[in-house]
């Protein structure tokens, strides 16, 4: 290998876990080992796609050369050379050979098992019709069939070749369909429950756009998925059919500011209007730049704890010393997203099993966050997959076939940019030569740039919540700790085939029509199936009677597992860290920070936050609409939560930090409010006919019950933090209520928090010239066209008080005007020249509305407010003096800054 400046270095001291000891170093073609003299310890392998940063130090004053290394496995080690130019061949070398820039040059198409496997079928161990004939395809259920429409990969490059789809759609209307989704990943069947018919389908995100694109096929796609209960031969029976149309979830992992991004780039979500049959929910949880960003801090936070490691052991100390700052490792909200996946997944499993309806499953390609909400739920669902064989399978389907992007998120051909060396030419006085390496090292960096911000840690989330699953429930898996930490391990070795392609067909086609990689390289399960790894990767606490579905215990749940979202904890054996060291002494669970945002059920677009962020015909029909009650419009549409800004912007939630005396009530309300009166399956509350409703029951599921917070010293900046945070509070506290007694009107106190005018629909805006009080159009041509509704007046008819309202807030609609006639409507025309610099709002029509005040999105309608303008009395405004004029404390209507 000409890439080997070096083979073997010997004298090398390797410090590894604050442990110095001194052996021979050896490079081959695909690992690094480390050999101890003496023998006294085991060789450490290294392969080089588990190299994750490599640092070459500057020498010590003792002339020797030290090169760091971290691992993906998160493990340091420091190699110590007596010469710079040893060092600098290892450092090269090791670059050279993990710098790929070809999956080929990886060690899966060179390794050889020996002995061989006794095992060879783990290429083949998924087949898609055994797999979804267990589950009743083509038995139990005849409303399902396979479809051949991409067995050469042509339909959909990055599905498998093998698809089930509804019996009743025909794979012409799938053609028609497949242009409405991303990627062309249609909604097909992933999971069909035994129990119930409930299925679990998976797509790519609606290429609505901000035209509002809709598609019929698509529409009568996902209408017969949620229709599924019925069979082909008994579809001509019309009775409903339990769960068939009342909770099916179309579900939308993304937080919703990420949907409302991705409509304006021709992409976005369903508009419900379109879709009868089902409701739709946003998950919050965040794209793979945040999660890179967030596992970021965590290695970060381990990193200074192993340097600080080493530095009090150099000081002759003894014991151990708990150096790792779990503040640290709670600010880089991991458990807050590890957690958010857990509450899709229980809301996932709940709506198949205990309400037995439909969940299609998508964020924007489908292949990221859908994989991890479809495997997790059917995790929970079905007990065969909780076995060693069905949590194979279950990775081979929803992972491996469906496409997800192992090269791309693991990052196998690595980058230059993690191996960091000092400026070569430090020392020369040639400032042609230091220019031209910086040149080509800016060059380097834009051209692997793009690769490096392709990487996130999605697989290993999945990993991370099975652990914290099977941690909640130690009995129901066949498999233990150690199976999980493995297969982490040779997601990113490269040793075998596995994981190391984006979907299908790059493992089944070969190029150039060459031999497939499959049939190069061995496959993981192989490995796992051998006698030696089976026997330690088997759960001694694994009872498999507690899944039985006929089982009438006390306790006995079918077999189905509802894990609680808030019982999370680092995987300290992943980390290579003690429980204590990473979770703390006690036994609680650490309250994941920021909370999760979970916006739903929806059924149309006026509750959609995502729809209402764009001028849509749907939204004005539905806000005419008389069929909506208004019970359905309040709080899920616009909550306010950390997760709800853009993902590059930094968190802002201040009081996670407060004191709990001092610390502000949640401005945003639980999004399953308005289904929790009606006993709806949506709403994740535990009943209890005791309480009186009161603040806990308004307030979001997980800022609820919150677990004490963990036991330590604190340190002298908290306390000034904590003094500081109360005072912000006491400020904050007095604005609001300067705020509100300015906002309320008629000296009724309106608790809802008033939006300002940036923030309102331009639908809501009053017109130029227009009336509040009458909500026509008054143009008096003798006060020279100044209007009472007319923000920018000198002049008004009456002088206005501080009860008035504010003029760019909702008109309401006169009694005079509109109690003998529905159709009528404020005109739009005025005398008064338009502003230039203001675009001219648009009057959403009146007619049907059943409120006599438009309804902001997101607003509770007022309860003196909600009787039809015919008989609600005009009201009076009292007759005091006027203190302070409007236009000098509010002359634009923006609210108080």
């Amino acid at each position: 290998m000409d890439a080997i400046r070096v083979s073997k270095v010997e004298r090398v001291a390797c410090t590894k876990s604050g442990a110095t000891s001194v052996g021979t170093v050896h490079l081959t073609a695909h690992h690094l080992i480390f050999r101890y003299d003496g023998g006294k310890e085991k060789e450490m392998w290294v392969p080089y796609p588990l190299v994750s940063l490599v640092n070459r130090l500057p020498q010590t004053l003792q002339g020797d050369s030290p090169l760091t290394f971290h691992t993906r496995t998160f493990e340091t080690f420091t190699l110590t050379f007596g010469k710079d130019s040893e060092a600098s061949d290892v450092f090269e070398s090791v670059k050279e050979l993990t710098v790929a820039t070809s999956v080929t040059q990886l060690y899966a198409f060179f390794y050889t098992p020996n002995p061989p496997f006794p095992n060879k079928d783990g290429w083949i161990l998924y087949s898609p019709r055994e797999e979804f004939g267990r589950m009743g395809v083509g038995s139990r259920s005849k409303a399902w069939r396979f479809t051949d429409i991409n067995k050469d990969y042509s339909f959909c490059p990055t599905y498998p070749a093998r698809l089930v789809v509804p019996t009743k759609i025909s794979d012409a209307t799938l053609q028609y369909a497949s242009k409405y989704r991303s990627k062309c990943r249609i909604p097909i069947l992933s999971y069909l429950h035994w129990a119930n018919y409930g299925s679990i389908t998976r797509s790519s995100q609606p290429m609505v756009g901000i035209t509002q694109n809709r598609s019929i096929q698509d529409e009568k796609l996902i209408e017969a998925i949620f229709q599924s209960h019925w069979s082909p031969e008994t579809r001509t029976s019309n009775a409903p059919v339990y769960g068939a149309t009342c909770t099916n979830l179309i579900i939308d992992a993304r937080p919703t500011t990420n949907a409302v991004a991705n409509t304006a780039k021709g992409a976005g979500t369903e508009n419900m209007d379109n879709y009868k049959e089902g409701k739709k929910a946003y998950l919050g949880i965040d794209n793979i730049h945040i999660m890179r960003d967030s596992l970021a801090k965590i290695v970060e936070a381990l990193r200074e704890a192993d340097t600080l490691s080493v530095s009090v052991n150099s000081d002759g100390s003894e014991g151990t010393v708990a150096v790792l700052d779990r503040q640290a490792l709670r600010r880089s909200g991991w458990l807050r997203h590890i957690s958010a996946i857990l509450e899709g997944t229980l809301l996932i499993t709940r709506n198949i099993h205990v309400n037995s309806s439909h969940v299609l499953i998508h964020c924007s390609d489908g292949w990221d966050r859908t994989a991890q909400l479809s495997s997790l739920s059917q995790l929970c669902l079905d007990p065969f997959y909780r076995t060693i064989k069905g949590f194979q399978i279950l990775v081979e389907k929803d992972w491996l076939s469906f496409g997800h992007r192992f090269l791309d998120r693991c990052g196998h051909l690595s980058s230059e940019k993690f191996f960091v060396s000092p400026s070569e030419n430090a020392g020369s006085n040639s400032g042609a030569d230091a220019a031209q390496a910086f040149l080509a090292s800016v060059q380097h960096r834009f051209a692997s740039q793009h690769h490096i911000k392709e990487t996130s840690p999605v697989f290993h989330q999945f990993l991370e919540s099975v652990r914290q699953i099977q941690r909640q429930y130690p009995e129901r898996f066949e498999f233990n700790e150690r199976f999980l930490k493995q297969l982490y391990f040779h997601l990113y070795s490269c040793q075998f085939g596995t994981f190391m392609f984006n979907c299908e067909r790059e493992r089944r086609v070969g190029e150039g029509g060459g031999p497939a990689p499959w049939e190069q390289t061995v496959s993981v399960w192989d490995f796992f199936n051998s006698p030696s790894e089976m026997e330690q990767n088997l759960n001694p606490l694994y009872n498999s009677s507690l899944d039985d579905p006929t089982s009438r215990a006390p306790k006995a749940d079918m077999g189905v597992l509802f894990p609680n979202p808030k019982d999370v904890r680092f995987w300290n054996e992943l980390y290579g860290r003690t429980d204590e060291e990473m979770n703390g002494r006690t036994a609680t669970s650490p309250s994941p920070v920021g909370g999760t945002e979970l916006v739903g059920p929806m059924e149309g677009s006026l509750d959609d936050p995502a729809m209402q962020s764009f001028g849509t015909p749907s939204l004005t029909s539905s806000l005419s609409s008389p069929s909506r009650s208004p019970a359905l419009r309040p709080s899920s549409v616009k909550p306010t939560s950390s997760r709800s800004a853009s993902p590059a912007a930094p968190p802002r939630d201040l009081s996670a930090s407060m004191p709990e005396v001092a610390r502000p009530s949640p401005a945003r309300q639980d999004s399953f409010s308005p289904f929790a009166s009606t006993s709806s399956a949506f709403s994740l509350r535990t009943a209890n006919p005791s309480s009186p409703s009161s603040s806990s029951q308004s307030s979001p599921i997980w800022a609820r019950n919150k677990p004490p917070d963990f036991t330590g010293v604190k340190s002298v900046w908290g306390k000034l933090s904590s003094n500081a945070s109360a005072a912000f509070s006491v400020v904050q506290d007095a604005y609001a209520g300067v705020a509100k007694d300015l906002r309320n009107t008629g000296g009724v106190e309106d608790d809802t928090p008033e939006k300002t005018a940036e923030l309102r629909g331009r639908d809501t805006l009053s017109a130029w010239g227009e009336d509040r009080s009458s909500g026509t159009s008054k143009v008096n041509s003798s006060l020279s066209g100044l209007t009472i509704g007319n923000p920018w007046a000198t002049t008004s008819s009456h002088p206005p008080t501080l009860l008035e309202e504010n003029p760019w807030g909702p008109s309401s609609i006169s009694s005079q005007t509109y109690a003998h006639s529905s159709d009528s409507s404020p005109p739009l025309d005025s005398s008064l020249p338009l502003d230039p610099t203001v675009a001219t709002p648009i009057s959403v029509s009146r007619r049907n509305t059943p409120s006599s005040t438009t309804l902001l999105a997101g607003e509770q309608p007022h309860p003196q407010s909600s009787r039809s303008p015919a008989s609600q009395p005009s009201a009076k405004v009292p007759a005091t003096p006027p203190t302070k004029s409007t236009d000098d404390i509010d002359p634009l209507g923006v609210g108080l800054l």
